[in-house]
């Protein structure tokens, strides 16, 4: 057929995009997943940086000038068990904070595994305001 005009693709053509296509994805994939485990530690940070600063209030509050010595761990399942420090735990909350307290020092861990691997996500805070990052979830494999 001289003279026809063709329009469109080649299978070849098409191949080529899929392939491109394919590669695009397997880089930004990993990189979205790391981003959003990195946003999940925004509340650990919050929360500790907020137990720090209020252990440091009951401290100058109270006439014994002491820590608080909490009775066990806070959570979604126990969010008022900080509430002698005016903290609560949202029920959406992925950590489990711990206090490890004497009258005159303190350190809060909090766990989580936040993105479904074997690796679990550990931060510290203590009573100088050292914020720890000693286990990163993000990072460890």
């Amino acid at each position: 057929m001289a003279g026809s005009d063709h329009r469109g693709f080649t299978l070849i053509e098409l191949m080529i995009v899929v392939v491109i296509i394919g590669i695009l994805a397997a880089l930004a994939i990993p990189r979205f997943m790391q981003s959003t485990t990195k946003t999940k530690q925004s509340e650990v940070k919050f929360i500790l940086k907020q137990i720090y600063v209020n252990q440091r209030t009951y401290r100058q509050s109270n006439q014994l000038n002491t820590y608080y010595i909490p009775g066990g761990p806070a959570s979604a399942a126990t969010p008022l068990a900080f509430s002698a420090i005016w903290i609560e735990i949202m029920p959406n909350a992925r950590y489990v904070y711990t206090i490890a307290a004497t009258p005159n020092t303190f350190i809060c861990t909090a766990t989580a595994n936040i993105d479904d691997d074997v690796a679990i996500d550990t931060w510290t805070i203590d009573q100088t305001g050292a914020l720890l990052n000693t286990i990163n979830d993000v990072t460890a494999t």
